[in-house]
């Protein structure tokens, strides 16, 4: 019977072409083409240059197809045909004399004795991939069934090429998935789902988080260094119906002045040196979601006017654009500073500070919530006991935990933290111990207004004492803690609670070396 092979090309194409999902298209492709050649299955493969594997993708019977997914190596002789790929197809009457076949018959996927015509499938020259109809007798294929079946190599490179890439998509988005569960299940932890304190000296904090978490209103976190104003802000994000959405962090006073518009809000291309690509800000990435401006008391004064404008007017431009974007960003801001004064001191914008003093939360020292500190320290044992590997949990002496419900704690939860992955450090055992070394680096540093009563007070006794030498001194103390590190978190101007480039002029002032301290 003749056949007509334009119409045999345009109903195969659709069936080759009917689905992404492989498994689908090569069944009704080979359940078609059984009608006109004498197969027991058809193979689909593809050639990985980037890992150099032949990846034996599916197999197709009258049954169904099956998604493979199998490596199949390729002797070092045979690199030839990936090499200069030869585009006529290959009518193989006995497989064991064809030598490519050899690691299928290796594997168990073809016969001996089995038939084959194989059809390379070759892009500008590159080798892709190839479909092999299979009887299991010999010599079951003719001429004029190959060059029947060689009119489908376009549609199978097609076809291939796109479910090459809607395999890479499924796995993407699986992967995405699973980050997106980890870092889901990371921020239940953050904010304790369970959030150490919250029935006891967090209280009433967190009472007010409940309150305000589920409308949009910016709220403004107070409290000491240390004492968990992220986590505060994670717990009202994560209870809020913008949870689905970014929720992105900003440490205001680790960004340089000359930087922050450009992190907080974005770049054009060209709009200053360096600015090689367009780039979204902060505020942008933070769209439908939250933004967390910390140390918001160390934003640039122009920078201020800026984000008085996304709280006024909803809406950004980027550094060297012209163009507002509209934004949808709820903001949570939080300080260890006075606000109020530095409104007198004009260093902060007094309309900023009411715009976004919608709903102040001020979270308490540790020193002012001490019946939380055994808690806290039984969650920081167990969580730094496990990330070292430790396979009994150990745990302090109650002399110990009297010793730390009664010490001060000048960094707060941080610095019990760190206390207590000290202790489990220097202590193998079972039995938790501590030393007074382990608070020494933790004592909280005097700011300059400090450092000036101290030594006007020193004065006054007639101490010899030059008040620049004190401060001097001091700053070079604390550089020596910080590792010589003078802006950033742990820099020696956090420790000090004032502006990095307030530092640096004092330092160069004073003739103190900038540098981190070399080991």
């Amino acid at each position: 019977m003749e056949i007509d092979r334009n119409q045999f090309f345009k109903d195969c194409t659709l069936k080759i072409c009917s689905s992404l999902e492989v498994e689908i298209f090569l069944h009704k492709a080979f359940v078609f083409l059984k009608n006109y050649i004498p197969a027991d299955a058809l193979f689909l493969t593809y050639y990985d240059a980037k890992e150099r594997k032949h990846i034996l993708l599916a197999k197709a019977t009258e049954e169904s197809a099956k998604l493979i997914d199998m490596a199949i190596s390729i002797p070092s002789q045979l690199q030839i045909f990936i090499k200069r790929p030869d585009p006529e197809t290959v009518i193989v009457g006995r497989a064991e004399t064809h030598p490519t076949a050899a690691p299928w018959i290796s594997k168990g996927l073809l016969e001996k004795d089995s038939s084959l015509i194989i059809v390379r499938l070759i892009l500008d020259d590159l080798l892709i991939g190839g479909f092999i109809m299979h009887a299991e007798k010999s010599n079951a294929f003719t001429k004029q069934q190959a060059d029947l079946i060689s009119t489908l190599r376009e549609p199978f490179a097609i076809a291939l090429l796109n479910c090459i890439q809607y395999q890479e998509l499924l796995k993407l988005k699986e992967r995405l998935a699973e980050d997106n569960q980890f870092l889901h299940k990371e921020l239940r932890q953050n904010i304790g789902e369970d959030i150490i304190g919250s029935d006891f000296g967090l209280k009433d904090v967190m009472d007010m988080v409940r309150y305000v978490a589920p409308l949009s209103s910016p709220v403004l976190l107070f409290g000491e260094t240390g004492t968990g104003k992220e986590v505060i802000a994670n717990a009202i994000h994560h209870m809020s119906p913008r949870k689905l959405g970014a929720f992105i962090k900003v440490n205001c006073g680790a960004i340089p002045d000359n930087l922050i518009d450009s992190e907080l809000f974005g770049h054009e291309k060209g709009a200053f040196t360096g600015a090689l690509v367009k780039k979204r800000g902060r505020f942008e990435r933070a769209d439908g979601g939250t933004i967390f401006l910390d140390e918001i008391g160390e934003l640039a004064p122009q920078a201020q006017v800026r984000l008085l404008r996304v709280l006024q007017e909803k809406e950004i431009e980027r550094v060297g654009g012209n163009e507002s974007i509209r934004i949808n960003v709820r903001i949570i801001a939080a300080t260890h500073r006075d606000l109020s004064a530095m409104i007198n001191a004009q260093t902060f914008r007094e309309d900023l500070y009411f715009r976004i003093n919608v709903f102040p939360i001020t979270i308490p020292p540790l020193r002012f919530r001490k019946s939380d500190i055994p808690s806290l320290i039984q969650y920081f044992v167990k969580k730094k006991a496990s990330a070292m590997g430790r396979k009994k949990i150990p745990s302090f002496s109650k002399d110990a935990i009297e010793h730390l419900i009664n010490y001060q704690w000048p960094g707060n939860v941080r610095e019990l933290e760190n206390v207590v992955e000290r202790a489990l450090i220097m202590n193998r055992g079972e039995q938790l111990w501590l030393d007074e070394a382990y608070f020494k680096i933790s004592a909280k540093s005097k700011n300059y207004q400090e450092i000036i009563e101290e030594c006007q007070s020193e004065i006054q006794n007639e101490k010899e004492l030059v008040l620049d030498d004190a401060i001097s001194n001091h700053i070079r103390y604390v550089l020596d803690l910080a590792n010589g590190k003078v802006g950033g978190k742990n820099g020696a101007a956090q420790k000090m609670q004032i502006n990095p480039s307030t530092l640096r002029k004092k330092m160069k002032k004073l003739g103190i070396r900038f540098g981190r301290i070399k080991p």
